[in-house]
């Protein structure tokens, strides 16, 4: 079965999946898709491998407040092996797209070790910064009815970050800390850009709300 193929027989599995919240629907699987095809390349990684990863990492779905949430990327990796199984995928590489898929979750704790998995890890975590993570961070808090920030404490100036109780709590908690755990040179590289964009929105913000 050629990529392309592939790619089609991934999309069909995923039409019954439903997101976990609008952050996290076919829009973001493609664009880590489309992330990981770049570091792919650049890293050479082997394609058939981190494409039907990329694919399938969110193909069960677990709520951001869910008890289940640290078991989530362990429940999609064993989704898309069942499903890999069933049709015409080289059943050797099948272990090697399972520890790829339970290793990309940032709740999970996995170190990756193998360069596919640091690849779709990278990948992965790449949609939460720049103008999309952004956007995603502000989705999945108005999803979990979170305001936007602390009003006596915005940015967190005074006290910990708390991204269970404000939205932008989540840039200090988790967002502003993806660069330092990218596995990938080209992916700390893109990461570090990202960032860089995150905090000058914060400077705007901050000179608009102080």
């Amino acid at each position: 079965m050629n990529l392309h193929d592939l790619e089609a027989k991934c999309l069909e599995f995923l039409a019954n999946t439903i997101p976990a919240d609008m952050a996290h629907d076919i829009s973001h699987v493609k664009r880590v898709v489309n992330n990981c095809s770049y570091l792919t390349d650049i890293e050479g990684a082997n394609l058939e491998i981190t494409l039907v990863s990329a694919w399938l990492h969110d193909c069960v779905a677990v709520a951001k407040d869910s008890p289940l949430r640290s078991q989530g990327s362990r429940l999609a990796a064993a989704a898309a092996t069942d499903f890999l199984s069933g049709i015409d995928y080289p059943s050797e590489l099948i272990p090697e797209v399972y520890h790829a898929i339970e290793a990309h979750s940032y709740t999970a704790d996995i170190s990756p070790r193998t360069l596919e998995a640091q690849v779709v890890q990278d990948a992965d975590r790449l949609d939460s910064l720049g103008a999309i993570g952004i956007a995603r961070c502000m989705l999945v808090g108005g999803h979990l009815h979170r305001p936007l920030f602390d009003v006596e404490d915005p940015f967190c100036d005074f006290r910990e970050p708390d991204d269970s109780r404000f939205t932008i709590d989540h840039f200090y908690a988790k967002l502003f800390k993806l660069p330092d755990t990218m596995q990938t040179r080209a992916g700390r590289d893109e990461a570090r850009r990202r960032a860089a964009l995150m905090q000058d929105y914060l400077d705007q913000l901050r000179a608009e709300i102080l």
